[in-house]
């Protein structure tokens, strides 16, 4: 328990005492994502008092009429009696593969665009899949801080891994810190955010095409997690067929994996729909370990049928539908989808002053030499606080994030800030507590 010696906090201190001690979290700082949710759905339950809710990723706006027409049509249609295929309905394969042209300017084969089950079951596929190719090759590389959730899934499948901070090595630095690690041998991928969960940091060209040399020396593959797609503000990518284009690795190297969300930039998270694109020379690459084990040594035909069909017998066929429908309209340039995801940005402009002006100082604050993004997150820390004890502080001060500390962060002393949940009305509350706690701690 962390020491508050005003017991007169914004939400009430013998409550929230009481549900932290009966939540069975023993470290605030290394609590979970989900573990904090409900935990704060607790303590608002008990207070009957609104927290400003920053722990959780969960998109703030309401999902696109488009993908829910989309799905109306599909249901009216009858699809829910029928199971959806393994590797996609047709249409949304097709404008898949347009989406990655148009955006990324990367040509890419319609079979090698899959849906899942989110970017999550995407992930967990890739892992369990490259974790198969090579005996020798048995340890994942993430380059952190990143989201927590992958190395659980990590865990879940008992296979290894191996981290670092990228914030001490950015530009050419990267290389040598890659080699330090993958001239071992033992890694068969690396993972990263782009735009970065949660520090917001956004490789270069520069950095993407070191990656990808090292990707094509040690033969390991890229699995690049765009889950926050488009959102780097400072650059427009909202034009389909028009430069600039979202960075990636694949302008580099054919020893990739994408990971394209439609969680945050389509604010379609309930849907649980996202998309994973192969490569078309990974998909194709046969695996000699690969047919032994499934009796068949291509890479793509055993992650769709073999690897995808046992996880789940394919994504919601409605959804996938809402989907064809979204990237649809984007890909025709009559959607822009990143206009619509803007304000986060400018939330993270007046919630991080808001921080800043009450003591707190912002933890990853440049991208190299250049101001850090305002985007979906942003790091902070306060004082000479670690990690722990500030979380469990803003408890009572009705402000929830989550501590670095789980994100393969060096900087165990800050935590991340979500900015979706928070409205423009809730400034003043948050002002209002931030200076308090500011008050409170401020001398100490």
């Amino acid at each position: 328990m962390t020491l508050i010696k005003n017991k007169n906090t914004p939400i009430n201190y013998a409550i929230v005492t009481t549900k932290i001690a009966q939540s069975g979290i023993t470290n605030i700082g290394k609590a979970s994502i989900r573990e904090l949710v409900k935990l704060v759905n607790d303590i608002e339950a008990d207070t009957k008092s609104k927290f400003i809710r920053m722990e959780m990723g969960v998109p703030g706006l309401m999902p696109p009429q488009i993908g829910t027409d989309g799905e109306i049509k599909a249901l009216k249609a009858g699809v829910a009696s029928k199971y959806p295929m393994i590797d996609g309905v047709p249409s949304l394969k097709t404008e898949i593969a347009l989406f990655v042209k148009n955006f990324l300017n990367i040509t890419v084969n319609k079979n090698n665009c899959i849906p899942t089950v989110g970017s999550m079951q995407g992930g967990f596929a890739a892992f369990l899949m490259l974790g198969k190719l090579n005996p020798a090759k048995d340890t994942v590389l993430f380059i952190d801080p990143g989201f927590p959730v992958q190395k659980q899934q990590l865990d879940v499948l008992n296979q290894k891994y191996e981290t670092f901070d990228v914030y001490n090595y950015r530009g050419n630095a990267l290389r040598e810190k890659l080699e330090s690690y993958l001239s071992r041998g033992n890694f068969n991928s690396l993972i990263y955010s782009n735009p970065n969960n949660p520090s917001w940091i956004c490789f270069t060209d520069t950095e993407l095409q070191i990656i990808a040399e090292l990707a094509e020396k040690y033969d390991l593959v890229v699995i690049e997690d765009l889950a926050y797609f488009a959102m780097d503000f400072r650059k427009d990518y909202s034009k389909p067929g028009q430069a600039p284009y979202q960075p990636t690795v694949a302008n580099y190297t054919d020893n990739w994996i994408l990971l394209i969300s439609s969680s945050k930039a389509f604010s379609y998270a309930g849907q649980r729909v996202g998309m994973m694109v192969v490569s078309d020379a990974l998909f194709a690459r046969k695996y000699e370990t690969l047919n032994q084990l499934f009796g068949n040594p291509l890479f793509g035909y055993n992650l769709v049928y073999k690897v995808l069909y046992a996880l789940s017998s394919g994504v919601t066929h409605s959804a996938q539908y809402g989907l064809a429908a979204l990237l649809e309209a984007a890909n025709k340039g009559t959607f822009d989808f990143v206009s619509q995801v803007k304000i986060y940005g400018e939330r993270a402009k007046v919630m991080k002053k808001l921080f800043t002006d009450n003591g707190f100082t912002i933890v990853y604050d440049k991208d190299e030499n250049q101001p850090l993004a305002d985007g979906f997150y942003f790091t902070c820390a306060y004082k000479n606080m670690t990690g722990t004890e500030l979380l469990e502080r803003l408890l009572y001060y009705g402000i929830s994030a989550i501590g670095l500390a789980i994100t393969g962060s060096e900087h165990t002393e800050g935590i991340r800030a979500c900015v979706s949940q928070t409205q423009a009305f809730q400034y003043k509350d948050l002002d209002f507590r931030l200076h308090q706690f500011n008050e409170d701690f401020g001398q100490a």
